[in-house]
């Protein structure tokens, strides 16, 4: 049982906090059934409006939903559910059509200063290092570096050659307890390297859009660590503000 103890926070945001770390905790599995608010509400002693509250925090944060008649459940990331919140790519015609990846390089790595920083680590920390291309169809137009902490990720691996079938948000949540609650997104404007070039089909010095993510659970803890590479040729990247 989590307690409410003395915080200068309003009673719903200690609450939200408490919830979400059950979450993080596994004590509410992704796709289980939280109990109702009367029952939480008289555990933590608080109002069931305080409850409320917090329970609407969480589903802003996407982290539970509510299904009519049956209940609040935690949200479970599928690939439609990752690809919808996280994949910025659409079409000229501004249609978002969902890619197909294919792992080019996966691999456990010292990490050098420069990988290990954004991720709050210190240089020579294991990390996951995984080269993917994204093709939208069937072309190529999309390079991904990706960086994970192998503490976090234990056994973590990737089909090297073949082409996944899961957003690895979805493996990430299923397979080692790492739900992705948000992420934080810088944009600049590149030349690309002869070797992206290549694999992208562009010649070198071919304008590119680079995104570097990183990637928070729902602890607020940096997990992942994404830079790609965009060919704006035929598509572009869109941000909703809400």
């Amino acid at each position: 049982m989590n307690a409410l103890r003395p915080d200068p926070r309003p009673l719903y945001a200690q609450t939200e906090a408490i919830l979400t770390r059950r979450i993080a905790d596994g004590v509410w599995a992704p796709g289980s059934m939280i109990p109702p608010e009367p029952d939480l509400a008289a555990e933590l002693g608080v109002s069931p409006g305080t409850v409320r509250k917090a329970l609407g925090g969480l589903e802003r944060r996407r982290l539970i939903e509510r299904r009519q008649g049956r209940g609040t459940f935690v949200a479970a990331h599928t690939s439609e559910r990752a690809l919808f919140h996280f994949f910025r790519i659409t079409a000229l015609d501004g249609q978002r059509r969902a890619p197909t990846s294919h792992v080019l390089d996966c691999a456990t790595v010292a990490a050098s200063a420069e990988e290990a920083a954004p991720l709050g680590l210190e240089a020579g920390t294991l990390v996951h290092r995984v080269k993917r291309a994204r093709l939208i169809g069937g072309a190529a137009c999309i390079l991904e570096r990706i960086w994970l902490p192998a503490g976090r990720f234990p056994g973590f691996a990737l089909p090297v050659g073949r082409e996944m079938t899961d957003e690895l948000y979805v493996l990430y949540q299923r397979d080692h307890g790492v739900t992705i609650a948000r992420a934080e997104e810088r944009l600049a404007a590149i030349a690309a390297a002869p070797d992206d070039a290549g694999l992208l089909g562009l010649g070198e010095g071919a304008p590119l859009l680079e995104v570097a993510r990183i990637a928070f659970d729902l602890q607020d803890r940096p997990v992942e660590r994404r830079v790609t590479l965009l060919d704006t040729a035929q598509h572009r990247y869109v941000a909703n503000l809400d």
